[in-house]
């Protein structure tokens, strides 16, 4: 469809699968340029049997970096897999299905209203909201009864999955789908049509056990109105309705099929729902599903849709008249609203509306009919111009207000230049004219114009090859996401395409992904919280999940179209000229436009998204004046009477976060500049007492706010509904509590600063502001370059003021606080001013932590609310001033122990404050389901690197306090000093998971009861501190103190030890569980890998090595294995002891092997283990006699399994055997001296043919499971010899391919026989051949 005519087309070849595609108008990298698979979308998405890569590898990174800043920013956002169980049915399903059809057929969609999405994958139809978190994801699966897939033997087509339309019947219609957001769908019923079998499967509830019985419906021959009802699915001939299509060579009748299929509850009935579908022929139908049946029948005035030609030069498949599209006028709808809904129908060249009484007596009328496709161009789409040869209207999707209408449109064209055909893909847009108000009662309107073109047509692709009906049809149109004003197109082939207008033109995003995607089968809309706000685009994807395309990535990866038509005249463009005069009036700065878009009228938030800025309407003026007012009346009065409904008419509460009118109130409150304050200048204003002073009247009337919102009934409104403005509200006054104790630390500064000041290092010269001084001046600086309106003012004066903007200390403080702490200025003043800087920021952030907790009760639930101070910019200035400090910490080597002192306690306290605010936004990305890895990550790295240095610290602080001491005590004295002063630094480490500084203070303290209490008190996802003990005594080789351990912390343990077998049978034979140290053992003592490594006593407990274990090891641990399985007496120890005492023979065989094989060969390593395969071939590869004999005992003491799946070795053991005797000359002497019985049965048992048959199938064989006889039988059944081409089907068939059986055959089977029956010569020569 995106492919210009000018071009060799694009799309794969629909009559030859074998050709392959060219790559797409979106430049691809060159790998997948050059790439043959054949059949590839033009997308990039891969086709469906292509090899399925790991999804999570696709989720773009933080630390990409390809082409700037932007490069993830237009990359698709990975949003959630499939349940496992649709996993395993696609795995299946492809690999029975896909290498025979070519096709996977496979399909899904999304359903808007209740974020359930479905696949149905073979017999099978799986349903999961896509919303909830991986972990508690269930998915529904409803099987397809056989009857529905039966009919016209659509079973024995594996594409049948293709031709099913579903649909979402949502029994929680009570309340609107906005207000629940996030909730899973509890209740819901499922009705499924087949497009060609018109087959209908209705669920009443999924969720239910008596609900997801099926009820199936066929149409009968009567198809005018009939019931059909089967929990098993009735089986009721069909009866296919059939109009003509054209194959290329002439007209051919073939099936007509279902278009479009939509569904709604029905009003005050339990499970019951109503069903509409158009067909391709004209006809419209509903079907009525109830809990005991199905009702279908053909509406009575069906669509006009009749079948059109217009011109010999017509498109060659353009004879279908046909009902194309069916959609309701709302997405939501709500019970309490009423029992009738409006739907649209679309038909070949007309909107249709019509009315359904959702009553028990169904009722459907048609209310109007606008033509959309006719001689007047103003009322839709003009035909019959130049070059114009058909259109095609294809689908119709409507806004959630119920009054735009977005129309895909095809139009088949003749360049009259190179007399070339192309198609042109458009979107028509259509709205009610204004004052129309049409209903059952108006009749007399049904016939007029309706619509209105809202805006010219609006052309996306210009030129694109001409495509056969069927592709056309298969595209299908979504509305409604971000940007807005965009829509998807989805292509039948798998593609799906954003249609965007932006900054003067038409750009197309491309959904892409790596080449293990698989076809787009459905796009939607994620919900949002807001009736008036779009949801990003989400996308399904056949193989790759779910994945989202955010509003930058439409807006910064879209790509402009192939250029238009050089034949402009009679182009379908019909805004062509209306464009190029536009660019003229503007003077040619603005591209000409092709398209409509809310972007050029009316739309703030489509504003808000081109240029930045926050348009505020005039209500939201007349909304704040008045809420100013009424708080007024308030301080004057103590009154609120009524305020409540005022600013609820107003419209006060209709919006969220900082432009909330509430939330802007606050803001001017806490960001007033003081009248009296202007004409101060320099040091002085913060000196003055009336900086404060101000500062508290600000406190005292945000407080008088709060309280009118209490008292007005406002803040519960807030509290519930709009939580982010109550948010911010409430971080005003953080932020406020906070300015005023950062005036009082600043006094204080300057009062000591004044005075000399008690610290050794206050009086330290060219340092008289301080560092807090200069911070206040380039916030102020900064604040007042960005508003002009605050230039007259003193850089003091609006730091001060600027309340609400707290956070831009510290982005002041992570991009220029070299210019505060200057590394050219001594190193005391350093010191100084990184203290004063740090005790700045803990102040502020400490100040907001207590005002949160005294007003505790003021604030919004904090799910997913993330507090000002773990915003990035503010954790960005705590990372700053403390890598300042830790630098400044490993300098202060020589410096005196007081000030190193406090430059460590200054940054203890900044470490606290900004671990929570890490902690705190991890919580809130948590909360909200959001990717939060990265700063997991980062998290983690800078707690470590805080923590380790402060510890450093620590010992060396008692180090110099104990310096010059001496005597028996000074251990005791460090001892003590150590955990005084690693206190606080063990409090902030338990609360943020630092293990390696817990590990490392108890160590140091030799403190054991403390590590238990540790251990006790911590439980992470590993098994928190315990987990992280484990691995340290584990690496440490002290393997007595972790079992030891092990008795208090026992499941703990296990969870570790499940990782480490060496250890594991320990801790489960201390547990009595001996079954599962049997099995333990059992697998240690086969392993081969590097947990089969055995721990060495060497003489004391923390000398515990690791080496591999011998032969002898092995035999030891398989001893300890089945004493274990004795002791544990379960069901199955018998089978247990037995398979141990094979391992036990086959080791000693191995030992027997490598002893014979090294007396003739080169020394072998004989700590491996080799496994049973390997014995085998090193004895047939040592060609020694009784190694040859060895490999049939080896084989022996396997497995029948391992028998089976080694069939070729076997025989190749029989051939070798067969080769270590000469038989011709035994043959001969035979012959030439007369043996007798007793001779020949001397002379043959010498023979290893005897041997290995005696050891085989004697009487005597030992053998672990099954027999030889079951594998490779000794003789040949005689009445399938002539029949059996398998010449190694047994032993005898294997010795009649020697090189001596046409001489010795009956000596050589005389032997085998001999073998079997052991001594018994007469029955030997009874069951052998003697001819």
């Amino acid at each position: 469809m995106f492919s210009p005519a000018t071009r060799k087309s694009h799309f794969p070849s629909h009559k030859d699968p074998n050709l392959r595609p060219d790559p797409p108008s979106t430049p691809l990298s060159e790998s997948q340029n050059q790439s043959s698979i054949t059949n590839r979308p033009s997308t990039g998405t891969p086709a469906p049997w292509a090899s399925r890569l790991s999804v999570l590898a696709r989720i773009p990174s933080s630390k990409n970096t390809k082409k700037g800043s932007d490069a993830d920013r237009i990359e698709p956002v990975y949003v959630g897999e499939f349940p496992q169980v649709v996993r395993n049915a696609q795995a299946s399903f492809l690999q029975r299905s896909a290498p025979v059809t070519g096709d996977a057929g496979i399909s899904g969609g999304i359903d808007r209203g209740s974020s359930l999405s479905w696949i149905i994958c073979g017999n099978k139809l799986f349903l999961w909201t896509y919303l909830s978190s991986a972990v508690s994801k269930k998915c529904v699966v409803l099987e397809l009864p056989f009857t529905a897939i039966e009919s016209r033997d659509i079973s024995t087509k594996s594409s049948h999955g293709n031709s099913w339309m579903v649909c979402v019947v949502n029994w929680d219609t009570t309340f609107r789908s906005t207000e629940k957001v996030g909730l899973e769908c509890d209740s819901a019923g499922i009705v499924i049509c087949n497009q060609k079998t018109q087959a209908v499967i209705y669920w009443p509830d999924i969720y239910s056990e008596d609900g997801n019985t099926p009820i199936v419906s066929l149409p009968a021959l009567d198809d005018e109105s009939q019931v059909t009802h089967s929990f098993r699915g009735g089986k009721t001939k069909a009866n296919p309705r059939e109009q003509r299509n054209w194959n290329g060579n002439g007209y051919v009748v073939k099936p007509s099929f279902l278009n479009s299929f939509i569904a709604s509850p029905i009003p005050g009935a339990s499970h019951e729902c109503i069903a509409l579908a158009c067909h391709s022929n004209g006809e419209l139908w509903y079907f009525r599903c109830t809990s005991s049946g199905i009702y279908r029948k053909k509406v009575s005035h069906g669509s006009s849709a009749t079948s059109t030609r217009d011109s010999d030069n017509e498109h060659p498949s353009m004879t279908k008249g046909y009902a194309r599209s069916l959609v309701w006028r709302y997405h939501h709808f709500v019970v309490s609203e009423g029992s009738s809904r409006q739907f649209f129908l679309l038909t070949n060249n007309a909107v249709e509306c019509w009315n359904i009484q959702l009553t028990p007596d169904i009722n459907i009328s048609e209310l109007w009919s606008n033509e959309i496709v006719g001689a007047d161009g103003d009322s839709g789409i003009k035909k019959d111009l130049a070059g114009q040869k058909h259109v095609w209207l294809l689908d119709l999707q409507v806004d959630d207000r119920g009054r735009e209408f977005t129309i895909l449109v095809a139009t088949f064209c003749n360049d009259r230049i190179s007399s070339s055909s192309y198609t042109q893909y458009s979107l028509l847009t259509m709205q009610y004219k204004s004052g129309q108000n049409f209903s059952l009662e108006n009749a007399d309107t049904r016939h007029g114009k309706v619509l209105e073109k809202k805006t010219p047509m609006q052309v996306i692709i210009p030129k694109a090859r001409v495509e056969d009906e069927d592709i056309l049809f298969a595209m299908r149109l979504r509305v409604g996401g971000k940007p807005s004003g965009s829509s998807i197109i989805l292509s039948g082939d798998g593609t799906a395409t954003v249609t965007n207008y932006w900054r003067g033109s038409i750009r197309l995003y491309h959904f892409d992904l790596p080449w293990d995607a698989g076809k787009v089968l459905d796009a939607s809309v994620l919900p949002s919280k807001e009736d008036s706000e779009e949801g990003a685009w989400v996308v399904l994807t056949e193989k790759a999940g779910i994945w989202a395309i955010p509003e930058k990535a439409v807006l910064l990866g879209g790509v402009e179209p192939p250029e238009r038509s050089l034949s402009r005249k009679g182009s379908s463009n019909e805004g062509a000229a209306e464009e190029e005069k536009r660019s003229l009036a503007f003077g040619g700065n603005i591209a000409p436009r092709r398209a409509s878009s809310e972007a050029w009228d009316a739309g703030n938030m489509q504003r808000a998204v081109l240029t930045g800025v926050v348009h505020r309407s005039a209500q939201d003026e007349e909304s704040e004046a008045l809420l100013g007012r009424l708080f007024h009346d308030f301080l004057l009065s103590g009154q609120v009477e009524g305020s409540f409904e005022k600013l609820r008419n107003s419209g006060a509460f209709e919006k969220d976060g900082e432009t909330n009118v509430f939330a802007r109130a606050s803001k001017s409150i806490v960001d007033t500049l003081a009248k009296h304050w202007t004409t101060t200048r320099g040091a002085e204003i913060v000196s003055m007492a009336v900086v404060s002073s101000q500062l508290l009247d600000k406190q005292q009337k945000h407080q008088r706010f709060l309280q009118f919102l209490a008292l007005s009934k406002c803040h519960e409104e807030l509290s519930s509904r709009q939580r982010h403005s109550l948010q911010t509200i409430m971080e005003h006054g953080e932020k406020l509590a906070g300015m005023i104790q950062l005036r009082d630390l600043h006094n204080m500064l300057s009062q000591n600063r004044s005075d000399g000041g008690s610290s050794p290092y206050s009086g330290a010269p060219n340092d008289m502001s301080g560092s807090l001084w200069d911070l206040i001046q380039l916030v102020g600086e900064k604040a007042r370059r960005n508003t002009v309106l605050l230039m007259d003012r003193d850089n003091a004066e609006v730091f001060y003021s600027k309340v609400s903007d707290l956070e831009e200390l510290f982005y002041c403080l992570s991009h220029h606080l070299q210019h505060i702490i200057g590394r050219e200025q001594s190193f005391i003043i350093q010191i100084r001013r990184a203290c004063e800087i740090s005790n700045t920021c803990t102040t502020l952030i400490r100040t907001a932590i207590q005002y949160k907790n005294v007003h505790q009760t003021w604030y919004p639930s904090p799910d997913g609310l993330t507090p000002w101070y773990c915003q990035p910019v503010v954790r960005s200035g705590f990372w700053s001033v403390a890598s300042l400090i830790l630098e400044l910490l490993k300098e202060a080597m020589e410096f005196d122990l007081s000030m190193k002192s406090d430059l460590f306690s200054h940054m203890e306290g900044l470490t606290d404050v900004m671990l929570e605010a890490y902690a705190g936004a991890i919580t809130a990305k948590i909360e909200r389901e959001e990717e939060h890895k990265g700063l997991l990550d980062e998290y983690w790295k800078r707690r470590d690197a805080l923590l380790d240095s402060l510890y450093q610290q620590v010992k060396f602080l008692v180090e110099a306090r104990h310096q010059d001491s001496d005597g028996i005590d000074v251990v005791e004295l460090k001892e003590a000093s150590l955990r005084e002063l690693s206190s606080p630094l063990l409090s902030i480490a338990r609360r943020h998971e630092g293990y390696q500084t817990q590990w490392n203070i108890c160590c140091d303290l030799n403190d054991t009861g403390l590590l238990r209490s540790l251990m006790r008190e911590s439980m992470g996802p590993k098994g928190g501190f315990s987990y992280f003990v484990f691995k340290q005594l584990y690496e440490m080789h002290q393997y007595a103190k972790l079992l030891r351990l092990g008795e208090e912390f026992q499941e703990e343990l296990s969870v570790f030890l499940n990782q480490h077998n060496d250890l594991l049978w320990l801790h489960e034979t201390f547990l009595n569980h001996f079954s599962s140290a049997s099995e333990t053992l059992h697998a240690l003592a086969l392993s081969q890998d590097d947990g089969s490594a055995l721990v060495i006593d060497e003489g004391s407990e923390s000398n515990h090595t690791k080496c591999e274990p011998s032969l002898a090891d092995r035999r030891r641990l398989l001893n300890l294995s089945k004493i274990a399985a004795m002791a544990g007496m379960d069901s199955g120890f018998e089978m247990k002891t037995r398979r141990i005492e094979a391992d036990l023979h086959i080791l000693k065989l191995q030992e027997e092997i490598l002893k014979l094989y090294h007396d003739n060969k080169e020394k072998q390593d004989t700590t491996l283990l080799l496994t049973p395969g390997e014995l085998i071939e090193m004895c047939l590869k040592s060609k020694n006699r009784e190694l040859s004999l060895r490999a049939f005992d080896v084989f022996a003491w396997t497995s029948s399994s391992f028998q089976r799946s080694n069939k070729s070795l076997l025989e190749e053991c029989w051939k070798n055997a067969a080769g270590q005797d000469d038989w011709a000359s035994l043959y001969q002497a035979s012959t030439a001296e007369g043996w007798s019985d007793e001779e020949s049965l001397r002379f043959l048992r010498g023979t290893l043919l005897f041997q290995a048959s005696n050891r085989c199938y004697g009487p005597d064989a030992q053998i672990y499971e099954g027999g030889f006889d079951e594998v490779l039988p000794l003789r040949q059944d005689v009445d399938l010899v002539s029949s059996l081409n398998d010449v190694g089907s047994s032993v005898e068939r294997i010795l009649m391919q020697h090189k001596d059986f046409p001489e010795a055959g009956k000596l050589m089977l005389t032997t085998i026989m001999l073998g079997q029956f052991g001594n018994d010569v007469d029955e030997a020569e009874n069951a052998s051949p003697m001819e």
